[in-house]
């Protein structure tokens, strides 16, 4: 499902025009978006959890040549499916 398929089926669902809900949807990914900036965690109960993960510094390796390099630390969004989406599933 691509963001137009989510805006159209919102669209559908609530009855909105498709600009209401391009908007609604936007200001939900912007919500989430700006919340993981701050280093927040979003709790969708019944869904997931939306975090901010740390990856630690480590040693790869250039594949062409095969030299050492450092790999920096970073952090990155992370998301862990909730207990009704995990059984929505199955």
């Amino acid at each position: 499902m691509t963001k137009a398929d989510l805006v159209a089926y919102v669209a559908k669902k609530a009855s909105l025009t498709s600009k209401a809900a391009k908007e609604a949807v936007n200001s939900v990914f912007g919500a989430v978006t700006d919340s993981l900036k701050k280093g927040d965690k979003v709790v969708v109960t019944g869904f997931g959890t939306f975090m901010v993960r740390s990856r630690a510094a480590r040693k790869g390796r250039n594949p062409q040549t095969g030299a050492p390099i450092n790999i920096a630390a970073r952090k990155t969004p992370g998301f862990t499916a909730g207990k009704a989406l995990k059984k929505a599933i199955r």
